[in-house]
């Protein structure tokens, strides 16, 4: 469909949270159907650290895309690579049958920050078409249709808490299961209260390291590792840790909460050593030695490390997390709170 005189017209602009995660991977369908008598979970935080994406026009039978940290790309509607480092945009467009089209992406978080900026963004994007072709909005399926499609483009088994985060928001546990016709979710809320989620910002810190990851590799590796029965034992563990984990906060015992993290980020070093580079394990040691938790966000290996704890300990933690990130070129404590909304079209 030829957008080009309708986004003349209106321009279409949504928006949503990236997010910090625990328990990541068990929202792979190569784990959570296996393990599914366990009942597996993950937890994630959306972030105010939002993804905006526009849509206005563009040369009928072309799609341009742009974003922050790569060169425009211009395709003839049917042509693009999937290969290409924003294939999976064009993916996005190429669904919609959508051409005549600017596709610009604006992300507020650090490039490949680990913060699930890519899932966010196809999040948005297709958000954005629906608007712009008039289909009604539904944030499930939004988020199905943003993780099949990049599955497909990525070529390796993908997870869908990221773009639960970006199209839900909040504090939620989410629990991977089999429905009748296929893969299901359901969201359980971790805190009741609006006044709940606000006072819990002072419990978290988010720090970048200043080195970007590549999210494939280590999910590869834990991927190939499950699938030959290495590190089966692994993630058993990891997912009853998630599952106490996301108690813990649900009764604000942020100390325990802090252990089980620390234990879980153990656990996945134990399997893949290089999920944390130097300057996490800086970090890791430090919260460890403030009585808090650190993990990597996403797959790790670059990126994004957050914590958790008591208030007090957290505030002595930023301090110590600033003097160590000051010597790292790019690496800095992000000015980020929790993100209550998910989608949001304007």
């Amino acid at each position: 469909m030829n957008l080009e005189k309708k986004l003349t017209h209106q321009q279409i602009h949504a928006s949503v949270p990236c997010r910090v995660d625990f328990g990541g991977t068990l929202d792979i369908s190569t784990f959570y159907l296996p393990l599914h008598h366990l009942s597996p979970s993950t937890f994630n935080i959306a972030l105010d650290l939002r993804t905006h994406v526009c849509l206005s026009p563009w040369q009928k039978g072309f799609v341009k895309v742009s974003s922050r940290g790569f060169d425009d790309a211009v395709f003839k509607k049917d042509d693009a690579s999937f290969h290409h480092p924003m294939g999976l945009m064009f993916a996005l467009a190429m669904y919609f049958d959508a051409h005549g089209v600017h596709i610009h992406i604006e992300s507020t978080s650090p490039p490949r920050s680990a913060l699930g900026g890519s899932s966010a963004a196809a999040v948005a994007i297709v958000s954005a078409f629906h608007t712009a072709l008039d289909i009604p909005m539904d944030p499930e399926r939004i988020a199905w249709l943003a993780h099949y499609i990049e599955a497909g483009v990525a070529g390796v088994p993908c997870g869908l808490q990221d773009q639960l985060a970006a199209a839900f928001g909040g504090v939620n546990q989410w629990a991977w299961k089999m429905g009748r016709t296929g893969p299901e979710f359901e969201q359980m809320p971790v805190f009741d209260t609006a006044a709940a989620v606000d006072a819990f910002n002072s419990n978290i810190l988010v720090a970048y390291c200043g080195i970007p990851h590549v999210s494939k590799d280590i999910n590869k590796q834990w991927v190939h590792s499950f699938v030959r029965g290495e590190t089966r034992s692994g993630f058993k563990q990891i997912v009853d840790v998630t599952k106490k984990f996301s108690m813990a906060l649900k009764n604000r015992d942020f100390m325990q909460a802090a252990d089980l993290m620390n234990q879980e980020t153990k656990l996945r070093l134990e399997m893949t050593p290089d999920v944390l580079d130097n300057t996490g394990k800086k970090l890791f040691e430090r919260a460890i030695n403030c009585n808090c938790g650190a993990r990597f966000t996403g797959a790790g290996g670059g990126g994004c490390l957050w914590a958790i704890g008591e208030a007090p300990d957290i505030q002595r933690l930023k301090s110590l997390w600033q003097e160590r990130l000051g010597s790292v070129e790019n690496a800095k404590i992000l000015d980020t709170r929790i993100e209550n909304k998910g989608i949001i079209i304007c």
